[in-house]
C-alpha cells in the first residue's frame, strides 16, 4: 500500500489529468475500495445485491471526477468513498422502490448488475431516513455510522478520518447504533442488522 503522502499527491495530480498518475491512483488505491465495497456488500443477501465491482467501479468513477475536492489526505480520500458507496446504495433502493410503486424511475448505467428485492431495498431507505434524522441531533454519530457501517473502517481508521480518538469513536458508535435501533424498532434480536 502506498503511503498516505503519495495517495495524496496522486489525488492532486490525477484531478489535473495527469493520466500516469491517475493510473497510479487506481494501482494504489483499488484493491483497498474493493475490500470497503465487499464490507459492506457482505451484509446483504446472497443473489440479491449490487455486485461488489459495480458498486466499486460507479463510486471510483464518482470520487475521480469529485473535481472540487481538495483532498487533504489517504483518509479523506476513503472516508468520501465510504460516503459516496452508501449514496449509490441508497439512490438504487430508492429508485427499485418507486418503480415498485408505479414510478417511473430512471435506469442506472449499473442496472445490468443490480438485482434488489424489496425486502432489502425497504431496510436501507429506512436507515438512511433515520441517519438524517440523527444527523440533526448528532452529526458526528452519524459520520461514524457513515464510516464505520458503509464504509467497513475500523476504529482506528474511524478516529484517524475524523481526528478524533478511538474511544470517541466507540462511545459515538454504541450510542448511534442504540438510537438508530431504537428509531428503526429495531429489538434486540435484530442486533447484528447495524454491526
Amino acid at each position: 500500500m502506498a503511503q498516505s503522502a503519495d495517495i495524496t499527491e496522486l489525488l492532486r495530480q490525477a484531478q489535473q489529468c495527469n493520466s500516469s498518475a491517475e493510473a497510479a491512483l487506481v494501482e494504489s488505491v483499488y484493491g483497498e475500495l474493493r475490500l470497503m465495497a465487499a464490507r459492506y456488500m457482505r451484509r446483504e443477501r446472497k443473489g440479491h445485491t449490487l455486485q461488489t465491482t459495480a458498486l466499486l467501479n460507479e463510486a471510483y468513477l464518482k470520487l475521480i471526477r469529485h473535481t472540487e475536492a481538495e483532498w487533504k489526505d489517504r483518509s479523506h480520500f476513503f472516508a468520501t468513498a465510504a460516503s459516496i458507496m452508501r449514496r449509490i446504495l441508497v439512490d438504487h433502493a430508492r429508485k427499485h422502490l418507486a418503480g415498485k410503486r408505479g414510478g417511473g424511475a430512471d435506469v442506472l448505467p449499473l442496472e445490468e448488475n443490480l438485482v434488489f428485492t424489496p425486502d432489502r431495498s425497504e431496510p436501507l431507505v429506512r436507515l438512511d431516513e433515520a441517519l438524517h434524522r440523527l444527523q440533526q441531533q448528532d452529526p458526528r454519530a452519524t459520520r461514524v455510522i457513515e464510516l464505520r457501517f458503509f464504509g467497513g473502517l475500523s476504529v482506528e481508521e474511524t478516529a484517524a478520518v475524523m481526528e478524533i480518538s478511538g474511544r470517541t469513536v466507540r462511545r459515538e458508535w454504541n450510542f448511534a447504533r442504540a438510537w438508530l435501533r431504537e428509531d428503526l424498532g429495531l429489538g434486540s434480536g435484530d442486533a447484528n442488522e447495524l454491526e
